[in-house]
């Protein structure tokens, strides 16, 4: 199984908010591949807002996402442009 990782930074001023977080929920609900986000060792999973908001990050959290799958980098691709569009509120 395919396995990929993508080290990020999350910039929007609010950071992983309600909103931000449900919008990188449902997008990594769109993929079959198994998403982590990882901040500091820990590791949520990326389709449970519960796991996403768990993590706390906040402006510049350095984060990492990691995907496991047949459709891995096309998962990373969408949820790394979604943080680096700082999830259209800027």
């Amino acid at each position: 199984m395919p396995e990929c990782r993508k080290e990020l930074v999350i910039a929007n001023t609010f950071g992983l908010h309600g909103r931000a977080s449900a919008m990188l929920v449902e997008t990594a609900k769109q993929f079959d591949s198994d998403i982590r986000l990882i901040r500091d060792g820990v590791e949520a999973d990326c389709k449970s807002i519960l796991d996403v908001m768990s993590m706390a990050c906040t402006k510049g959290t350095p984060v990492s996402i990691k995907a496991a799958g047949e459709d891995a980098e096309a998962a990373l691709v969408a949820l790394a442009r979604l943080i680096a569009d700082k999830f259209g509120e800027e």
